[in-house]
């Protein structure tokens, strides 16, 4: 079976860790890089409050943000745009994102095994989650500049 845009894109935020995420705050523009795990087209993913980033959503909830790989040719370029709006999860939804991050990135699954660098760290995050309702999947191989909007509004 063919798969179209929006399980390609799935797909992709599945199979991918790292989004850079763009806020605006005081200061301006802000990009950040965080690990992320996808439920659907939810994205879930740990940063300080203190951060710049974090700061920025407390007064700001829209962002954007890129998923995307490394690549040395123009027709290899692939990824997901996004915009969408991103906010600190309840605690209710919190079990969810331990449970999604703990099967993506297996140091988090396994509690036993966290170094103690990473267990200090993690007592000063807080969870978010980023609700997109405008994603593109881009695919240079389809065609230079080749784009799939997927609307996620309604």
């Amino acid at each position: 079976m063919i798969e179209g845009p929006r399980e390609r894109a799935l797909g992709y935020l599945r199979d991918h860790h790292v989004l850079t995420l763009a806020t605006h705050g005081g200061d301006g523009l802000w990009a950040a890089a965080v690990f992320y795990v996808s439920d659907g087209f939810t994205l879930y993913f740990l940063s300080s409050p203190a951060s710049r980033h974090c700061l920025n959503l407390a007064g700001a909830s829209r962002v954007s943000a890129t998923i995307q790989e490394d690549c040395a040719d123009w027709p290899e370029i692939k990824g997901v745009q996004l915009e969408g709006t991103a906010s600190k999860i309840s605690r209710d939804e919190e079990f969810l994102a331990r449970k999604l991050y703990g099967e993506k990135f297996s140091i988090v699954g396994k509690p036993a095994q966290v170094p103690a660098p990473f267990v200090k760290a993690m007592a000063t995050v807080r969870w978010y989650k980023l609700v997109p309702d405008r994603l593109y999947f881009i695919d240079n191989s389809a065609g230079f500049g080749h784009r799939d909007e997927i609307d996620l509004r309604g």
